[in-house]
């Protein structure tokens, strides 16, 4: 078994009098189409494999009858397999028992729906300590957790109105807030912004997206809208047919789509906004190895001037990033003495971006920094640097 939160393996569903007869003629190379008129099975979700790690949201995409929702039913079983199995932290839901799989949803797995699916009578704060409710918590304790999320999704202020007074989108907050509330290291969301107006879904995306950086929880989200899934999706699944064809990030699907059904999806779409500044490292900004001595100023100032670049970059041996220096200081240094090494108190000290941050927060940064741009990872390495001219050569001729 392949690692991850929730791995899932050949896992069919068929609707109809004879799944396993479905199955078997799937396996003979029989389409669904043609097993529904000879048997009137309905094939849902056809021998789908894949893994989610924690941490991540993985966003399964699909158009409409693509099996998507299927699929995540099948998941939290809500929906009874044909075939095949799902594992969450390792066991197998397929096989728990009722009483398990009761407390494996109440404590550790959230959904939140389209729908908003509140209940009309209850104040907000009631609303969101429901399942902490239904979970036997004491009153005390369930609302001051309910209180603490519904703090994180700006709700604070609202606790007892009640769901006719607020808006779509504050609904869906609350929605959200419930499904926070348990503390749960996975949540399930099912088109969960697609009833909202454009303002209000990127409004919604903001606060999972902050939520997220905050808590690093699972999140398996459904949409069926690609603007979405680049913008929220640390890694996409394409659903077709009730099979899974390609699972990628973003980037990759972008720049490798599997067949015409994929690359479809893209089509409408600037996909160059959804670049992160770990994408749009170049290697025309030149390096520098402070291996234990600091590189000498001559060397810097002769590679700088041959390459013809304003700035280049010095990082320690294990890739951590020392700072910015200029062709300009690095003359400088030489006048000054031949054999001058370039020490960190010549170096201009820069902040770094993460390797995630967006096209814009790029664009933003390069604005006001009069060079290169350096970029690390989550663990602090360094992964290259983003010049002015680089962004712009991948805007103009980088787009998908």
């Amino acid at each position: 078994m392949s690692h991850g939160k929730i791995v899932v393996e050949h896992l069919f569903k068929v609707f109809g009098p004879d799944p396993k007869q479905a199955i078997r003629l799937l396996e003979q190379g029989h389409d669904k189409d043609r097993i529904l008129a000879d048997t009137g099975n309905v094939i849902g979700v056809c021998d789908v494999s894949f893994s989610v790690q924690e941490g991540e949201i993985f966003v399964l995409m699909g158009l409409s009858g693509s099996g998507k929702s299927t699929l995540i039913r099948l998941i939290n079983r809500l929906v009874e397999p044909s075939a095949g199995a799902v594992f969450i932290d390792g066991r197998d839901i397929a096989t728990l028992p009722e009483a398990q799989l009761i407390e494996l949803r109440r404590r550790d797995m959230s959904m939140v729906f389209q729908s908003f699916a509140l209940m009309p009578g209850r104040s907000v704060l009631d609303n969101a300590a429901f399942g902490l409710e239904v979970a036997g918590e004491p009153r005390a304790e369930r609302e001051a957790r309910a209180m603490a999320v519904l703090e994180q999704v700006g709700l604070a202020p609202f606790a007892d109105k009640f769901p006719h007074e607020l808006s779509g989108g504050m609904q869906q907050r609350v929605g959200l807030a419930r499904a926070l509330a348990v503390d749960p290291s996975l949540i399930i969301m099912d088109e969960a912004f697609s009833a909202l107006d454009p303002l209000k879904r990127r409004e919604m995306q903001d606060v999972l997206l902050e939520l997220q950086r905050q808590h690093r929880r699972t999140i398996l989200f459904v949409s069926h809208d690609i603007e979405e899934a680049l913008r929220i999706g640390t890694r996409i699944g394409i659903m077709e047919g009730g099979r899974l064809i390609q699972v990628g990030t973003p980037q990759e699907l972008i720049d490798n789509p599997v067949n015409d059904y994929v690359r479809n999806f893209f089509d409408a779409v600037d996909t160059s906004r959804y670049l992160t500044a770990g994408q749009l490292t170049s290697d025309d900004v030149p390096m520098f190895v402070h291996n234990g001595k600091a590189p000498r100023a001559s060397t810097v100032c002769r590679t700088l001037e041959e390459q013809n670049k304003a700035f280049g970059i010095v990082i320690d041996e294990d890739n951590t990033l020392r700072g910015v220096i200029s062709r300009e200081q690095a003359a400088q240094l030489v006048q000054e003495d031949q054999g001058a090494r370039v020490h960190s108190e010549s170096l201009e000290s820069v902040d770094p971006m993460p390797a995630d941050a967006s096209l814009e927060q790029v664009i933003e940064r390069l604005v006001e920094s009069p060079g290169p741009v350096p970029v690390v990872d989550e663990d602090g390495n360094y992964c290259g640097a983003i010049s002015k001219t680089a962004v712009l050569t991948q805007l103009k001729g980088g787009q998908a």
